[in-house]
């Protein structure tokens, strides 16, 4: 009673102070009271995420103690006589405010263990091997780190993967979920068998290639317009028990990008021709090198990087990383293989850095990285991110444009810069997700962090003036880049990302969600039933 009159009045307050008409006990009818939280704390946190560069006001949270809370929550907000947005939120690692919402609900489907006790709910649905089929089903707020953990203990794991695990499954299906595996396996949304979504009418559907096909593929890297993910059925394969990991140096674009290129071209070889995850970096100042080297080399190593002459190349290196798994038989062959690879690659001689650890340790490594950061208090600052998908016919010209030109080497630079390559036939073109028209097309990730230290070159103003000078660069050169986990502001803008797929996507949307209630932090549809609502 004490939770329904704490909401009945939350909501009245609302309505008076914003002027919304909305009946208060259209959300007290759904039969979830003690699961939608009007805690300042809860509200708190789902005003912000990972990014730091927006702030959301939501009305309440609700953490779902099974689909079919989410299912009437979204019911309730189509259904209703005036509307509200619903957004779904995982482990809150958007970057401009994708999974928050003004004056509405935020769905928070990765609940930690301490908020579940406090409202008295339990876990939703635990993964659920199925060994002889190998996939496992999944709840759409599982964070990968427990999939990996549930599926470790039959010996099995996923095939495709994110750097970061502490992501929830539905939020890198609703985008696309790469990384080095992708050449090989495609992006996680390339692995998946089968879902359970909520669409934008409350409606609870299981779908596949086989059954309910065009919400499949809609959903699929289709940044939660068309439904919420409850439950995946994620592809498996044997887990390996161990990995060789190796990073080797080039000072010259285009051997570096020659190699990484002939290695994603690998794909159909036997496992014992090919490496099973490719990516790089580029290392354009002194700083970074240092910390990247600290972060992964033996202080054995013989070689310094420091020593490395990158003047001649604008004073910018690139780093190509490699893994190979192995376990039981395979560990008496791994050193020859690994060698077989390496040697029809022209890196910078004695440049070679190896180490061998377990599987999970390799999956896991941008956890430990993170637990550094926050122990200096360097995690929860703003990230302004930019992620581009570049064309293959365009790297060099991006190369010369953005590492060797706007970023330069004068720069601190306050994160990586991923830049790998991937195959585009390993990617569904029936999903909603967007890619570059070529065959060969490369990740450039900036993950770079604000940060308040007294350099220019670091600050929030900084970095984003210069992410807007590198959109604008590919614009003027007439690079077709796409951005992953897009940022835009205009419906053209969004028209121009989505190109020839948008006037399907515009058609999904009106058949899934016609009210425009789902993931308005996309700023992609304004919501139908009362378009000046919108806080944006």
């Amino acid at each position: 009673m004490a939770a329904k009159l704490l909401l009945m009045l939350a909501i009245c307050r609302w309505i008076v102070t914003v002027g919304l008409m909305l009946d208060p006990t259209e959300l007290l009818l759904l039969g979830v009271e003690e699961r939608l939280s009007v805690d300042p704390l809860d509200l708190e946190s789902a005003s912000l995420d990972f990014g730091g560069l927006h702030r959301a006001e939501p009305w309440a949270v609700l953490h779902p103690a099974s689909a079919q809370d989410v299912a009437w929550l979204v019911k309730a907000a189509y259904e209703s006589s005036h509307g509200f947005t619903v957004s779904a939120r995982g482990h809150g690692h958007s970057i401009n405010g994708q999974a928050m919402t003004t004056n509405g609900v935020v769905i928070q489907m990765s609940s930690g263990s301490g908020e579940r006790r406090r409202l008295g709910i339990g876990r939703p649905v635990a993964p659920r091997v199925y060994e002889k089929f190998m996939y496992v089903d999944v709840w759409g707020g599982e964070l990968w780190i427990d999939v990996l953990r549930s599926t470790l203990e039959y010996g099995l794991a996923p095939k495709s993967w994110t750097d970061y695990l502490y992501l929830s499954v539905g939020g890198t299906l609703s985008n696309a979920g790469i990384s080095g595996q992708a050449f090989n396996h495609g992006p996680q949304i390339s692995n998946v068998y089968e879902l359970d979504v909520v669409t934008g009418k409350g409606e609870l559907l299981t779908c596949s290639e086989e059954e309910n096909s065009d919400l499949f593929h809609a959903v699929l890297g289709g940044l939660g317009q068309f439904g919420i993910i409850t439950r995946a059925r994620i592809a498996l394969e044997p887990a390996p028990q161990m990995v060789r990991w190796i990073r080797v140096l080039y000072s010259n674009f285009s051997t570096f990008t020659h190699d990484q290129e002939y290695l994603i071209s690998l794909h159909g070889q036997s496992d014992s021709q090919k490496f099973d995850y490719v990516e790089g970096f580029a290392i354009v100042d002194e700083g970074l090198i240092n910390n990247w080297r600290s972060s992964f080399f033996s202080p054995r190593n013989p070689v310094k990087i420091s020593s490395i002459d990158a003047k001649g190349n604008g004073g910018v290196l690139y780093c190509l990383e490699v893994t190979r798994n192995y376990g039981g038989l395979d560990a008496d062959t791994i050193d020859e293989e690994v060698d077989a690879l390496l040697t029809k690659l022209n890196f910078i001689p004695n440049t070679v850095f190896t180490t061998d650890l377990p599987y999970v340790d390799f999956l896991d490594r941008v956890h430990k990285a993170e637990l550094t950061l926050r122990s200096k208090g360097l995690w929860d600052v703003p990230h302004p991110w930019l992620n581009l998908f570049v064309p293959k016919s365009r790297i060099a010209d991006f190369d010369r444009g953005v590492f060797k030109g706007i970023l330069g080497s004068k720069n601190r630079t306050s994160g990586p810069i991923l830049i790998y390559p991937m195959n585009k036939n390993k990617w569904d073109e029936k999903t909603s997700a967007v890619t570059p028209e070529e065959d060969v097309f490369y990740l450039v990730a900036l993950l770079r962090s604000a940060l308040d230290n007294g350099d220019e070159t670091q600050t929030l103003d900084y970095l984003s003036d210069q992410n807007r000078r590198i959109l604008r660069f590919c614009d003027d050169a007439g690079i077709n880049v796409k951005q992953y986990l897009p940022y835009y502001t205009t419906q053209q803008q969004w028209r121009d990302h989505f190109g020839h797929k948008w006037a399907q996507f515009y058609q999904r949307k009106l058949e899934f969600d016609p009210r425009h209630i789902l993931a308005t932090g996309q700023r992609i549809f304004k919501p139908s039933f009362n378009p000046t609502s919108a806080s944006w």
